[in-house]
């Protein structure tokens, strides 16, 4: 069967098609992302002020600051983190490294993505269950973190096993060659070139806890209140449980309209500053496994 003298330009007008489709779909993405970045920034940039960012709430949080909700955001992210992370990268370290194919394997990674479909609110009435009343830690930073490392730690452990697969076996075996035990070819060799691609978990894992709702209004959010944490057995404000206050309680609501505004940037940019300095250690170390 001869081949038609157009074949050559039908393939070109294809990929053509194609390529140009993705492209469009690409740029989409970006286009939704800064439509809403925009519009964020265009509704809360005049809430914005030294005051609002360093003062406490006052009548009712219709005047004032948000400041004791950005210490408890942030107390929230980093206790969580370190629940999760260590915890995450250990277990994608044992059924990547240390299980060999089979059922009990299959298991673990399907309870894994179990655990990541669960609805966050779930994670929340598990957390109220356990950390607040059956452990009796009370609605305190220490339940809200536990709860929301639980539910950060799925994204984890894939993540840390799909950087652990992008290593090589050549580097495996190799160390093995030299006479390294399996726990100095994972510590030594491994981990350092899959820990740039773990870092990707991290990132993810902070924009979602960030945003969480549902797990902090039965573990750890208050409502009001104009002051600082000093332990972690105590409540805090949290931004995004602040946000929804504001936008949804109330006799005023027009009248807070722009704090909810101004919250909800407060909010992004801090999900974007924690993703640049985690991009910044992606790099820094994947920069120095490429000098060793």
């Amino acid at each position: 069967m001869k081949t038609p003298k157009n074949a050559p330009k039908i393939k070109q007008l294809k990929q053509a098609i194609a390529f140009n489709t993705f492209r469009v779909l690409s740029l989409s993405v970006v286009l939704m992302l800064g439509i809403i970045l925009s519009f964020i920034i265009i509704k809360g940039i005049g809430a914005i002020s030294w005051e609002f960012l360093t003062a406490m709430p006052t009548e009712g949080m219709t005047k004032g600051g948000i400041y004791p909700a950005i210490i408890g955001t942030f107390c929230l992210v980093a206790g969580s983190m370190l629940f999760a992370f260590p915890i995450g990268v250990l277990s994608g370290i044992y059924t990547n490294e240390y299980i060999k194919d089979g059922l009990p394997k299959r298991f673990i990674k399907q309870m894994t993505n179990n655990l990541a479909g669960i609805p966050s609110i779930v994670f929340g009435l598990f957390g109220m269950s356990l950390f607040v009343n059956t452990l009796h830690f009370g609605d305190s930073i220490l339940a809200g973190s536990l709860t929301l490392g639980l539910l950060t730690l799925p994204v984890v452990i894939r993540t840390t096993e799909e950087a652990l697969k992008s290593v090589d076996d050549s580097f495996r075996l190799g160390s093995y060659a030299l006479g390294a035990t399996k726990l100095q070819t994972v510590r030594k060799v491994v981990l350092p070139m899959a820990f740039p691609n773990i870092i990707t978990g991290l990132i993810l894992s902070i924009g979602r806890v960030s945003g969480e709702t549902a797990p902090i209004l039965f573990t750890v959010a208050a409502y009001f209140l104009p002051k600082l944490p000093s332990g972690i057995f105590d409540q805090v404000m949290v931004l995004p449980y602040h946000l929804y206050v504001i936008s949804t309680s109330g006799t005023n609501i027009e009248a807070t309209r722009p704090i909810a505004y101004g919250t909800a940037l407060v909010l992004v940019t801090i999900v974007l500053l924690a993703n640049l300095l985690a991009n910044g250690l992606r790099r820094y170390f994947g920069n120095k496994v490429k000098m060793n």
